[in-house]
């Protein structure tokens, strides 16, 4: 009667407080009821979907964070985590569970996180392996099969390649993964690993024209990426230190060009950033791959600011829209800094949006619309990251004749075509100046 009932709402009151999420371990069905109960408590923050299934049959859960949850908002940049593509490198997993708790505690209370939760859409994947995860049977430090999906393959050698034709089946996990970042604007990203302690960017792979004769593949952003490497270690309780694993080789500042620690094929950081528009830097997080569950609070504590602090780093640069005279939005405009083109140009999305990680400095911004020409920009860009927001440029085009409707690079190996270019230059000094020349002109 009455007593049961006023028992209940005590317990109700009770609830949000006393279940917290603990420093354990989630299996699949745990991890998926906690994303439901987050969003049952925070339903205007947070919108919860699964982009695709594991080969068993898994749910690919991704939780979204921001104001407007459900759907993009223009000039509100895409940024995501995701965890525990090798099923047996668990720390990453558990830690954006309580990355989702944290935020979704302190907004409206914390400064930082209601301002990031303000100008920021954050989507968080938690496991995309869980097949992996539950195939992992023995926590040890070490390689394990869980490492695979369900059919035996590596998911971070799994997706289509810019240096070499990749001759894998794609895989369900891969292919939501896809899909994923195909629907969304995303402009920054993290994917969580273990066994090792270190922020490794982008070139995984490479070839002569990114600068592989001399063990180091270079994108035309290497200096964002270093940064955002970077700001990850720095913030981090012991990365920057650059040697806490002992075992492995040392790190300067606890980063690493990911060719220059080992070359890999069909890797999804290089993948974002060459056909997602997408930065994505790649964080390995503990010397042992699967850790007591007694550490776990621990690895929070060590990372904590440094997932916050990574996140606002969507920021940096410029954004803005491309618009005809009407003020209507133009999708499919290339929109580039000078001297950092990209070999799958960066184009509009179909609100008209650009965003450029940039860090602070002056450049010349390069809009080109289909048969409309070029409009140079020249802009000095401040830090970002610190309010919150990058520079906001918009381009009017007064005429457009015409406009590109599919746009997207084929998904094949677009720096191939420069091995012949390059395979008759000897390697000197000069070499890269050479083939950044050679890059330029062969745009």
């Amino acid at each position: 009667g009455d007593r049961a009932g006023s028992l209940c709402l005590a317990l109700a009151l009770l609830f949000p407080v006393a279940v917290g999420l603990e420093f354990s371990y989630h299996p699949s069905e745990e991890l998926g009821t906690f994303l439901k109960e987050v969003h049952r408590q925070h339903p205007s923050i947070t919108s919860l979907h699964s982009v695709g299934r594991s080969v068993a049959g898994r749910d690919l859960w991704i939780l979204v964070l921001g104001r407007f949850p459900t759907q993009h908002t223009i000039g509100i940049p895409e940024f995501k985590y995701i965890a525990n593509m090798h099923g047996d490198e668990t720390v990453g997993r558990e830690l954006l569970l309580h990355l989702i708790d944290f935020l979704v505690t302190n907004d409206k209370s914390d400064p930082v996180v209601t301002r990031l939760i303000d100008s920021t859409r954050i989507h968080i994947m938690p496991s995309m392996n869980p097949d992996g995860f539950e195939a992992t049977t023995v926590h040890d430090c070490y390689y394990s099969e869980g490492r695979f999906n369900k059919n035996g393959k590596d998911l971070n050698r799994n997706f289509p390649d810019v240096f070499n034709s990749n001759n894998v089946t794609i895989q369900p996990e891969t292919q939501a993964v896809i899909n994923w970042i195909k629907n969304e604007t995303f402009v920054l990203s993290a994917n969580l690993h273990g066994g090792a302690l270190v922020a490794s960017y982008t070139f995984d792979n490479g070839n002569p024209a990114t600068g592989s004769l001399r063990g180091y593949s270079r994108s035309p952003d290497d200096d964002v990426f270093m940064h955002l490497a970077k700001t990850y270690s720095s913030n981090h309780a012991s990365m920057y230190k650059g040697n806490e694993c002992g075992n492995k080789p040392v790190f300067p500042y606890g980063i690493t060009n990911g060719y220059a620690w080992y070359q890999l094929q069909g890797g999804m950081q290089d993948y974002n950033y060459i056909w997602g528009q997408c930065f994505e830097i790649t964080l390995e997080l503990s010397c042992c791959k699967y850790p007591p569950a007694s550490q776990l609070q621990a690895f929070w504590n060590d990372n904590k600011a440094a997932l916050i602090e990574y996140i606002k780093q969507v920021h940096l640069g410029i954004k803005g829209q491309v618009l005809d005279r009407h003020g209507q939005p133009i999708p499919n405009v290339i929109v580039e800094a000078k001297g950092r083109e990209h070999i799958c140009p960066y184009r509009t999305n179909q609100h008209g949006e650009y965003y450029l990680l940039l860090l602070p400095g002056s450049y010349v911004l390069n809009a080109t619309a289909p048969g409309s020409g070029s409009i140079l920009k020249t802009l000095i860009v401040p830090n970002g990251p610190e309010n919150f927001s990058a520079l906001k440029y918009d381009f009017v085009f007064p005429e457009v004749s015409t406009i590109a409707r599919d746009a997207s690079c084929p998904t094949k190996p677009l720096y191939q075509d420069f091995e012949s270019i390059s395979a008759a230059v000897k390697p000197t000094l000069h070499f890269l100046a050479l083939m950044t020349v050679l890059y330029t002109v062969f745009k």
